[in-house]
């Protein structure tokens, strides 16, 4: 067993120790917002937080995060700094298909939590390691400062 706190709550899974935390999320907990892109930890859409850390959960063994808290894009609806940036993210129109969204949410929280105003540069250097094949980043960029505004 698997012991690990995801979106607060205790969860005991019963996972071979080497599968990715996102099919364990998914898979194991039914939480289907973050999704499977490339599964090399290059795109974001699986991006989760761990211990409020932005990670790649596609490459994450789920042993690896035994006992750790893991917020997923379904924890954050509770979250003010979360619900600012999906507000602003609504607000601006940012996602087209949609696809890389929980995982472009993630990191702009994460962004957020860290800093309260970022400048653009300091938003495109956070959000790098997140694609978006529907070329959407001013508007990201453009929500994120909504964001930040809403949350000053």
């Amino acid at each position: 067993m698997i012991n690990l706190n995801v979106n607060g709550r205790a969860v005991a899974l019963d996972a071979d120790p080497d599968m990715p935390l996102l099919w364990a999320v998914r898979e194991e907990l039914q939480l289907t917002g973050a999704k499977f892109g490339c599964g090399a930890a290059q795109c974001g859409a699986c991006t989760m937080h761990v211990a409020g850390t932005p990670v790649r959960s596609c490459m994450m063994p789920v042993s690896a995060v035994a006992g750790a808290q893991v917020t997923t894009i379904e924890g954050l609806a509770g979250d003010k700094v979360g619900q600012a940036v999906q507000a602003a993210w609504v607000e601006h129109d940012v996602a087209q298909c949609g696809y890389c969204q929980s995982g472009q949410v993630m990191s702009a929280v994460a962004l957020l939590r860290g800093n309260k105003k970022p400048t653009d540069a300091q938003i495109d250097a956070a959000m790098a390691g997140n694609l978006c094949r529907c070329g959407t980043y001013t508007r990201i960029r453009a929500a994120i400062h909504a964001a930040a505004a809403k949350l000053a």
